[in-house]
């Protein structure tokens, strides 16, 4: 029995409309696999220099190597971006807020969390002890500077820990490092390249 034209027009119409409709989709999703293609061939490499660090702050804080790598990497490029203050007063290879690295109870903090800190306290592990920070005197020359790649990672390890990172509550610690959902989606999509990385090279 032969259908009816009508019914066969509205089947071909019916069929072009899909069409119509996935074309955004194709073209999206071509779009991502290429951006993500391109990001990856310009993004710098991780520093192997760096490596030892991360693995050494991950076995004290419990915060996963390829997390603090991703950090590292959106906040400086891995310490290669110049100056190494943001206009906001963020300083250093992991831009801490000068309160957040002293803390927050030193009697000049407030705001945005720029402070009026004196630069002999800014650095003392046991002024930072007293006002609750998150500094960290990693190399143990005596000093905890948010400038010295060490002492800025473990610092930061030491924050993202105490947000959650060490339980597995990534997304948490880094919305608390900045509270913004792009950063958090530029943070987590290094950690996962990274993590795969590492992954791939253990396998090998």
């Amino acid at each position: 029995m032969e259908m009816p034209k009508t019914w066969k027009k509205k089947k071909r119409n019916r069929g072009k409309t899909w069409i119509v409709l996935l074309i955004p989709v194709i073209v999206l999703s071509a779009y991502f696999i290429f951006e993500e293609n391109i990001q990856k061939k310009t993004d710098p490499q991780i520093p192997e220099k760096y490596l030892s660090i991360y693995l050494e702050a991950e076995k004290i804080y419990g915060v996963p190597w390829y997390v603090l790598a991703a950090h590292h990497r959106v906040e400086t490029r891995f310490s290669t971006m110049k100056p190494m203050v943001s206009p906001t007063g963020a300083q250093g290879p992991m831009q801490f807020m000068p309160c957040t690295f002293v803390g927050w109870k030193h009697p000049s903090c407030s705001g945005l969390g720029k402070g009026d800190i004196p630069e002999r306290e800014e650095t003392d592990p046991a002024v930072i002890k007293k006002y609750g920070g998150y500094g960290v005197d990693a190399d143990g020359d005596g000093k905890a500077d948010p400038f010295n790649d060490k002492d800025a990672i473990f610092s930061a390890a030491n924050y993202l820990s105490k947000n959650g990172a060490a339980n597995g509550q990534i997304q948490k610690a880094v919305f608390a490092y900045n509270h913004s959902r792009k950063y958090v989606s530029e943070v987590m999509y290094y950690v996962r390249l990274y993590q795969k990385e590492g992954l791939e090279k253990a396998s090998k």
